[in-house]
């Protein structure tokens, strides 16, 4: 290669380093909350994801999000806690949680991104979802708001559990059926 080459190639790469700017942080578990609303044939129910973990990478031009360059995130399947003994029991056993001991999300692709505010994005993926062993891609949309040193998501997602082989729980000998649609509810700190 000659050394002209070399030198154009050099200077296209710090083009590029000068205007975006990658920023990593890390899911604060403590301040970020997950919940998933069901129905059944009694009274509707929720359960709440109590240990989180996550990454996300970030890439801002001048201030401005520009894409997302990695979102990952995992939940502890025995972290789900209803208050009700009983039915984190059938949970569990629902997401077989002896073998699939996380469910997790992986981002694919940023599909859109617009500005709804000075720090506030809505933001249109695609991703990877794992719970109980089968995994789906699916659209996931959620607000990006950016401040300081802190990012915060806030979504929702609809999810038929029997798409991922989940049968749906049921309690007194079947007397108490479940609803195989749930919504998952969340709003994820992440930190630098």
């Amino acid at each position: 290669m000659k050394p002209y080459s070399n030198f154009r190639i050099l200077i296209a790469v710090l083009l590029l380093s000068f205007g975006v700017n990658a920023q990593s942080y890390k899911l604060n578990n403590e301040a970020s909350d997950l919940k998933i609303d069901g129905t059944s044939n009694i009274h509707d129910w929720t359960i709440n994801a109590e240990n989180s973990s996550g990454v996300l990478i970030a890439e801002f031009d001048e201030g401005k999000l520009e894409d997302i360059g990695k979102l990952q995130f995992t939940v502890v399947s025995e972290s789900l806690m209803s208050g009700k003994s009983g039915m984190d029991k059938n949970t569990y056993k629902a997401l077989n949680t002896n073998k699939y001991k996380e469910i997790t999300y992986n981002l694919k692709k940023v599909n859109t991104i617009e500005k709804i505010s000075a720090d506030t994005y809505k933001v249109r993926s695609t991703g990877t979802l794992h719970i109980a062993g089968a995994k789906k891609d699916i659209n996931l949309n959620f607000d990006l708001k950016s401040n300081n040193d802190q990012i915060i998501l806030t979504g929702e997602h609809k999810l038929n559990m029997t798409s991922y082989g989940i049968e749906a729980p049921t309690a007194m000998f079947g007397t108490i059926k479940t609803g195989e649609e749930v919504l998952i509810k969340f709003e994820t700190h992440f930190n630098k």
